[in-house]
């Protein structure tokens, strides 16, 4: 008889063999039949049974290890398109087909949104025959993809058209209709959290779809995903060099003109740090620009170059400092000199109608340095009229305490004040709604370019103005002139009125007394923002001045010789009067005084050298009497 072992020995060859060949599974159930039939021993069978049963079980593990062994190979092919292809299409082809071929399905595709037409559309498909499922577009939402879309999950359905988890519409059952899909699963393509698509893979037959399949479809999703960023990046990256090189072009079409005007401004700027004037400038410029170049100062008067109609220029002056460019004129070129909203003059270019960008600009370049120059011209003018203007001071507070040294002082500051000047004291003709200090820059314009001094000295500006050699120094003209020009430049009507030319540091104090006197007059007679002379005026100016001031008169007539008395304890004022009282008179004078006649004689020289040579002619008597009679009469 035979051992049970040897009899099932053959059986448990051929499982064997069919484990080796990777046999069906049906093919392992034969060997049982088989050893059934040739009436093997129930142990043997038991045996066999057994043997079989262990096989199945190798023999699904063999299987599984195949499929994931053929899985892993798809992900890793895979992964090597999505290094080695640029081109998202063929990357999207290859890992649907994958999706199809690894889950054996009847067909698999992929779905994108449209931003711009608000729906999702079929972006690849495998294994489709119907053309309205190849071209279906969905409204967001509807269908298994949206439900896939908007809750970042994978569904899958085994009768998708018998399925009521998600929106059915009649276009989508339509189109799942014409393929002839009953199970389909979708997963999502994830970037960052967020949905971009939708990758699915469906039967014509219902199917359940495991937990391994659903692993792996998302795992394809996954690299989907991977290739749609890379795309986009990509596509960000080609948009953003294009861009860069249409930049490099332009940079580099325009260097060499940015680099010239450069250069010209280098140049331009050296010329002002050495000194060069304003004509050197334009002269400089209009060689660069082949035109010619005028310079005209803030009131439109020429300072380099030929001079243009103010008034024709205006509308284009103001349409430049508005848009912060030149601006184009009829065939002249026009740009405003400013420093801030400061205006200090205008260039003017001839001769270059057809001027370009890079032109343009260098023109404007000149402008700025323009305004530089200008800007270091009057600050270095602010600066020496602010030293002028301490002297000036000075001479007005205390002209007796060192007569020689004021004039020692003036001519190191370039004033000569042995040298007649006209004394001109300026005020705002409304004071409540004007500021000193833009009269008093006002008035250091005015006299821009001359060797004149101004100060602010009490309520008014005071402007000290040398009368030229050769030059009648008409007081009237010059306080009518300098009221309209100050008017204009401060942008207000101003008050001037104006003494006769004096010389000294005495006879100018003085001759300020008489200039403010005259303001005073023409404000009480209603002419308020005029200019004038006190001598224009005559003694009716000096009545009404400042509405019956007998102090101010007094003081501003007597004031050097009371302010001699106070200080020495002199009687300059008592001897003055006493000669005038007795009818220019020496003799009497002395005897009336109690002293010596030199000892009047010397009297009268200080009140000489206090009030000025002019103290005792008709005029300026007649002043002096009025002024000690006043005094007399209030008890001085």
């Amino acid at each position: 008889m035979t051992h049970p072992h040897e009899g099932a020995a053959p059986a448990l060859r051929r499982l064997l063999d069919l484990l080796a060949s990777g046999a069906a599974t049906e093919d392992f159930a034969d060997v049982l039949a088989d050893a059934r039939r040739r009436g093997a021993p129930a142990a043997v069978l038991a045996e066999i049974d057994d043997a079989t049963w262990q096989a199945l079980r190798v023999h699904r593990t063999l299987r599984q290890h195949r499929r994931r062994e053929a899985e892993l190979t798809a992900l890793f092919d895979t992964a090597g398109d999505l290094a080695a292809s640029r081109e998202p299409d063929t990357v999207l082809q290859a890992i649907v087909r994958r999706a199809r071929m690894l889950l054996g399905t009847d067909t698999a595709y992929l779905t994108l949104p449209d931003e711009t037409a608000g729906d999702t559309y079929m972006r690849v498909t495998d294994g489709s025959v119907s053309v309205l499922f190849q071209t279906l577009r969905l409204s967001l939402g509807d269908g298994l993809g949206g439900l896939v879309a908007q809750t970042a999950r994978p569904y899958a359905t085994p009768d998708y058209r018998a399925d009521e988890r998600f929106h059915h519409t009649g276009t989508i059952d339509a189109g799942v209709l014409d393929e002839g899909l009953v199970a389909i699963i979708g997963v999502p393509l994830l970037i960052g959290g967020q949905v971009i698509g939708v990758l699915f893979a469906a039967d014509r037959t219902p199917r359940a779809f495991s937990p391994d399949e659903v692993a792996l479809l998302c795992t394809l999703a996954a690299h989907a995903a991977i290739a749609l960023d890379t795309a986009k990046s990509l596509a960000d990256t080609r948009a953003a060099l294009a861009e860069l090189n249409t930049a490099n072009e332009l940079v580099r079409a325009h260097s060499a003109a940015v680099q010239r005007a450069e250069q010209a401004h280098d140049r331009l700027t050296d010329l002002v740090l050495r000194g060069a004037e304003v004509p050197d400038v334009a002269a400089a410029v209009a060689a660069l620009l082949g035109g010619e170049i005028a310079v005209l100062d803030a009131e439109g008067e020429p300072l380099a170059g030929r001079s243009a109609p103010a008034a024709e220029l205006a509308g284009a002056v103001a349409a430049s400092r508005t848009e912060g460019r030149s601006v184009l004129h009829g065939e002249l070129w026009v740009c405003a000199v400013l420093a801030g909203h400061d205006a200090l003059g205008t260039l003017v270019l001839r001769g270059r109608p057809d001027l370009d960008d890079a032109d343009r600009r260098l023109f404007e370049r000149a402008g700025v340095v323009t305004a530089l120059l200008l800007l270091l011209r009057r600050s270095v003018a602010e600066t020496e009229n602010r030293i002028r203007g301490e002297l000036l001071t000075d001479l007005l507070t205390a002209p007796e305490r060192d007569p020689a040294g004021l004039t020692a002082r003036g001519r190191r500051l370039g004033v000569d004040l042995a040298r007649p000047h006209l004394v001109l004291v300026a005020e705002p003709a409304e004071p409540a709604g004007a500021d000193r200090g833009r009269l008093a820059g006002a008035a250091r314009r005015y006299l821009f370019g001359s060797r004149g001094v101004s100060a602010e000295h009490g309520e008014a500006v005071v402007l000290l103005v040398p009368v030229e050699a050769g030059t009648a120094g008409d007081p009237e003209e010059t306080a009518r002139q300098a009221a309209e020009q100050l008017a204009r430049l401060a942008g207000f009507p101003v008050t001037v009125g104006a003494a006769r030319p004096s010389a000294g540091p005495a006879a100018l104090a003085a001759a300020h007394a008489e200039g403010l006197r005259c303001v005073r007059a023409l404000r009480v007679l209603g002419r308020a923002g005029e200019g004038s002379s006190a001598r224009t005026l005559g003694f009716l100016g000096v009545l009404l001045g400042d509405g019956h001031d007998v102090d101010g008169f007094v003081g501003a007539t007597l004031g050097p010789l009371l302010a001699y008395d106070a200080r020495r304890g002199t009687e300059l004022v008592r001897t003055l009067r006493a000669y005038f009282d007795c009818g220019g008179s020496l003799t009497r004078a002395k005897d009336e005084l109690h002293v010596h006649v030199n000892t009047v004689v010397q009297r009268l020289d200080r009140v000489e050298a206090l009030l000025g040579q002019d103290w005792n002619h008709p005029e300026r008597s007649l002043e002096l009497r009025l002024a000690l009679r006043l005094r007399l009469l209030a008890g001085g």
